[in-house]
């Protein structure tokens, strides 16, 4: 376990003990599932970065919103759900929903070839956003 993790689990052990349980909060991405598949065949290892950066640039982007700021406090307590998007046209349309429902989210580009490849939205509360998540089937 990293060093600085230990002290923050405990912490949420101790509130979750005491009955002051916290908000919990879920960080949602949306990854492309035919980037695996041909003519793609990305590897795992390059989706799995996909997620990443889009999950760190949501953070960073969000990082003064309180959701965000109580989702960071507590890294031992962190939790994130990947779903699956069949290819970009849903993925893109998901991040125009979104948009107009004023859901903060990252939809990430790789560059240089301005591929979307992932969507992730800023922790939220999950009762908040399933209900533009609940079509998309958890990533395998």
């Amino acid at each position: 376990m990293h060093r600085g993790v230990g002290p923050i689990f405990l912490l949420g052990r101790n509130m979750a003990a005491s009955g002051a349980e916290p908000q919990i909060l879920v960080q949602y991405l949306v990854l492309r599932k035919d980037l695996s598949q041909t003519p793609f065949s990305w590897p795992a290892g390059a989706l799995v970065a996909q997620a990443c950066h889009a999950a760190t640039a949501a953070l960073h982007i969000h990082r003064d919103h309180p959701h965000t700021v109580a989702y960071l406090r507590e890294l031992g307590r962190m939790r994130k759900v990947v779903l699956e998007a069949p290819d970009e046209t849903t993925l893109k349309l998901l991040a125009e929903t979104l948009q107009q429902k004023n859901i903060d989210h990252m939809l990430w580009l790789e560059q240089p070839e301005n591929i979307a490849t992932c969507i992730a939205l800023r922790p939220y509360p999950k009762e908040e956003v399933n209900q533009y998540l609940k079509k998309f089937r958890l990533f395998k």
